[in-house]
């Protein structure tokens, strides 16, 4: 058996950025070579100089497939078919020396490729980009069945901290037009996270899988990546967060995302964002943006807006094109979504609003950026809180609802935008959640004592995780 790793992430930037950090981290521990496998439209993402950098990781292209699908689940199944017969030609020129496991993300992939994987008897470990605690929520709502919570109680689950008691707000969720339940492919498979209550899909996709690997640390989730080991008994082991090397570098510092990122088009440059936040007192501006994929409703962004002019304070306001129009990103045009004219001339200087792209590991690394209200996608999570910025959460969907629960009633760095999710989100929602954020000392000190368990770069316990890991994989290697 070869000393090789294969690493096969989902489809999407979101999943090729941790699953490229987690090459690096494995190249670097375990001295195994690494192949990242990605469609060919993928590499143009792979930096030119990380085999230069990493000689033991190598990068295997699969041809894409045609775009003859607009529909996100046709889309998706096409994709899954051709990451399959692409896998099983790049295993059969391989025979003679096949790698001696797989990691594979477990979101829309790991179903099918376990299956070309087990017909080379080649081993699977699970691997998320998401956080262990909306891992470990999935499972347990799931268990727990509760749909007979009624308003006030709190269900109480064995094995996860008292703090993530079940409420009615944990299971009834305003439904938002973006691509969220729904009949997958074949019927068996959603396009996003299970509903609450629901047999979460990984559950069977990692049953033959030999080991989970979680994108986040003991530091941060060490209860819940404990509760999923228990339930599945298999070894979990928390890697991550797995955000760029210079992040971690840069803590205590101003980081520039020309560093790390390159600008996809915006109305501003990173240099005018820099000059603004410099304009601003410390901890004074609260920064507002709900990642690409999804955001508030067309009916809930003029609350919004009506709520950021009635506060006095600066702010960041990022709108994506066409937000608030229901529907998978990239099939709305871009004019047809929100945005608020005159709102720039209304609040003047203390207001940045940003069209399309924007710097955020800058203005979360600004001392001037003191909350973020946030949709609580995982990425941005572990970002803002490994510089200490509190949040105002304001969950759309998924695992959204568990990372904003994690940070609102297990981490303590921040509040909800409202205390009824099931219902649209006011302007009174809004500049209520704002100054109350933003005014509260308690908030900001425990940020701080969270963001100094990162300020000497990588998590030792994710090095510590990544040796354990290789133990387990030289053990199937005696």
């Amino acid at each position: 058996m070869s000393r090789e790793i294969f690493v096969v992430p989902a489809f999407g930037q979101g999943h090729l950025l941790p699953c490229l950090e987690l090459c690096k981290h494995l190249a670097a521990s375990l001295n195994f070579k690494i192949v990242l496998v990605i469609f060919s439209d993928l590499s143009s993402s792979i930096p030119a100089s990380l085999r230069h950098e990493n000689p033991l990781i190598e990068v295997a292209q699969i041809q894409s497939p045609p775009q003859s699908f607009s529909h996100p689940f046709h889309k998706m199944h096409n994709d899954q078919i051709q990451l399959s017969l692409g896998l099983e030609s790049l295993l059969s020129s391989r025979t003679q020396s096949l790698p001696v496991c797989a990691i594979v993300d477990v979101l829309l992939v790991m179903g099918w490729t376990s299956q070309v994987f087990k017909k080379f008897q080649v081993a699977t470990v699970g691997f998320f980009t998401s956080g262990a605690c909306s891992t470990a929520m999935e499972y347990a709502t799931w268990k727990a069945h509760p749909i007979d919570l009624k308003p006030g109680e709190l269900r109480l689950i064995p094995g996860l901290p008292e703090q993530m008691a079940l409420t009615v707000s944990d299971i009834k969720r305003r439904p938002h037009g973006g691509p969220q339940g729904g009949g997958g492919v074949g019927g068996s498979k959603k396009f996003g996270p299970p509903n609450p209550g629901e047999r979460p899909p990984w559950v069977d996709d990692t049953e033959d899988s030999i080991a989970l690997i979680i994108n986040t640390c003991d530091d941060l989730e060490r209860p819940f990546i404990e509760y999923v080991a228990n339930e599945i008994r298999k070894p979990v082991w928390g890697i991550g967060p797995l955000l760029p090397q210079k992040y971690w570098e840069s803590a205590g510092s101003i980081l520039h995302d020309r560093e790390i990122r390159s600008n996809r088009g915006s109305t501003v440059t990173e240099d005018q964002v820099m000059d603004w936040l410099d304009s601003k007192a410390e901890r004074s501006v609260i920064y507002i943006s709900f990642g690409s994929e999804l955001g508030p409703t067309m009916e809930e962004y003029p609350h919004l807006a009506a709520a950021i002019e009635a506060w006095t304070g600066p702010f960041i306001w990022v709108i994506q094109p066409g937000s608030g129009r229901p529907g998978p990103p990239g099939t709305v045009k871009a004019e047809e979504g929100y945005f608020p004219h005159g709102l720039d001339k209304k609040v003047g200087e203390r207001g940045l609003i940003i069209r399309g792209w924007a710097p955020q590991l800058l203005i979360l690394s600004h001392p001037s950026t003191g909350g973020f209200l946030s949709h609580c996608g995982w990425n941005s999570t572990v970002e803002a809180i490994g510089r200490g910025v509190p949040f105002l959460a304001w969950p759309i969907r998924g695992d959204q609802y568990y990372d904003a629960k994690l940070v609102v009633s297990y981490l303590k760095m921040g509040y909800m935008v409202s205390d009824d999710m099931s219902k649209m989100i006011t302007d009174d929602n809004v500049i209520q959640g704002i100054h109350r954020l933003m005014g509260d000392d308690e908030v900001k000190r425990r940020a701080d004592i969270i963001r100094s368990k990162f300020v000497h770069g990588f998590p030792a316990s994710s090095l510590l995780a990544l040796g354990a890991f290789k133990d387990f994989i030289n053990q199937r290697l005696a």
